[in-house]
């Protein structure tokens, strides 16, 4: 051996200087909460239990003033939670970080900021053509929630506003069935001696799975309908409950809905507007006094018959049916869904702020990176740009290419 290996491996020897990880830096996030202006929106996305968890974390956070009255939280609550109360709008927008329910006006992109994230619903059916144009002048870099997955590839904010839709989609049409409203009559569910109402539920998913878990806890009588059968297998098996299932077929729906006491159009579109399954002419066919409660409305709705009502005049009565087609139902019971709000909104935030910012977030969270459709003025969802011919570019590129 030479005498230069010997050094070598006699200094391979030698204790060596700790290698330790450079921690990342912790950031501090300046969110923004406006008051939603959109029609009958009731819900705020953070509750100020969220608010005090992140203040405490050492974020900061601007509501506007009544932001989440409709829910019933008050100023005085935010702000013994840590917040700044501001009085108008266009202070909010000053935040780096703007949290919204609704997707924002034209008039609100206007006061937003370049560079800014918008955290919102996308609801791209229901906004001008000029919307997605806009914030991409803006530079902006906008989350639609309802595309955010988590780490069981489920879409948290769909699923929690499903079940509260499905679960008060039982109780609306409770209400309707009875004298007061002009219904039947009827109890819906059942007692001894007496036949159960008859409930039929259009979609498998997470609103027709509560709505069928609401009415046979009322002790209905329920008929399934979906076009997949591996949807009515799995809630088949996750109900434990015997169920009428069946597929899509337009001679079983005709035939289920003529003795029906209550349908609920629970189909939801991956892209879209939702099917219409359900004819007008079977809608004449069902019986006086009968209530259809059409929760797809917010696609398009699943009836022939459907036409959008609201919260102040939430039905009306075609062929002797009543009809509840109000969307966004979860608005009707805004302070539970603020509260279910909160629980995802409130971690996301805590870990940008572990993170150091958002884009450390998209960089390393894949269900928070699906959520974005515009990246600094760049549009990055592919439905949108077949719909508004548009160019794209694919998000992990660019998140691979710029960090």
């Amino acid at each position: 051996m030479t005498t230069g290996s010997m050094k070598s491996i006699a200094s391979s020897l030698i204790p060596q200087e700790e290698m330790l990880e450079v921690a990342r830096k912790k950031g501090k996030l300046l969110i923004g909460i406006p008051k939603e202006i959109s029609f009958q929106e009731n819900r705020v996305p953070l509750v100020p239990e969220a608010v005090a968890l992140l203040t405490n974390n050492g974020h900061e956070i601007i509501v506007q003033r009544e932001a989440g009255k409709a829910a019933n939280f008050h100023d005085n609550d935010y702000s013994e939670a840590g917040a700044i109360i501001a009085n108008h709008a266009e202070e909010v927008y000053k935040a780096d970080i703007i949290l919204k329910v609704a997707p924002p006006s034209l008039d609100e992109i206007e006061l937003m900021k370049h560079k800014q994230t918008l955290i919102s619903a996308l609801q791209l059916t229901v906004q001008p053509k000029n919307y997605i144009q806009k914030l991409l002048s803006k530079k902006v870099s906008a989350i639609a929630w309802d595309y955010i997955v988590d780490d069981e590839k489920i879409f948290p904010v769909v699923r929690a506003m499903g079940e509260i839709a499905g679960n008060t989609s039982i109780l609306i049409a409770a209400e309707y069935l009875t004298n007061v409203n002009k219904g039947q009559g009827l109890m819906l569910g059942g007692i001894s001696g007496v036949t159960p109402t008859e409930v039929v539920i259009l979609g498998a998913g997470t609103v027709g799975e509560y709505a069928t878990r609401a009415a046979l806890g009322l002790g209905a009588s329920v008929k399934l309908f979906d076009d997949s059968i591996y949807k009515l297998r799995r809630l088949q098996n996750d109900i434990g409950i015997r169920l009428i299932t069946c597929t899509l077929q337009p001679k079983e729906l005709h035939k289920a809905l003529k003795t029906a006491d209550v349908v609920i159009g629970a189909i939801r579109a991956p892209h879209g507007r939702t099917p219409c399954v359900i004819t007008e002419e079977m809608v004449n066919g069902m019986k006086f006094g009968s209530v259809i409660v059409d929760v797809s409305i917010d696609q398009g709705g699943c009836f022939e018959t459907s036409q959008v009502t609201n919260h102040q005049s939430p039905v009306y009565t075609k062929y002797g049916v009543i009809h509840y087609c109000v969307p966004n139902i979860p608005s009707r019971v805004a302070r539970t869904a603020s509260l279910a709000l909160s629980n995802i909104f409130a971690p996301i935030f805590l870990n940008m702020g572990e993170e150091g910012g958002i884009n450390n977030v998209l960089k390393r969270d894949k269900g928070v990176r699906n959520g974005v459709y515009v990246f600094n003025g760049m549009l990055t969802n592919q439905f949108l740009s077949e719909i508004l011919k548009l160019p794209y570019k694919d998000i992990n590129l660019i998140i691979a290419s710029v960090f």
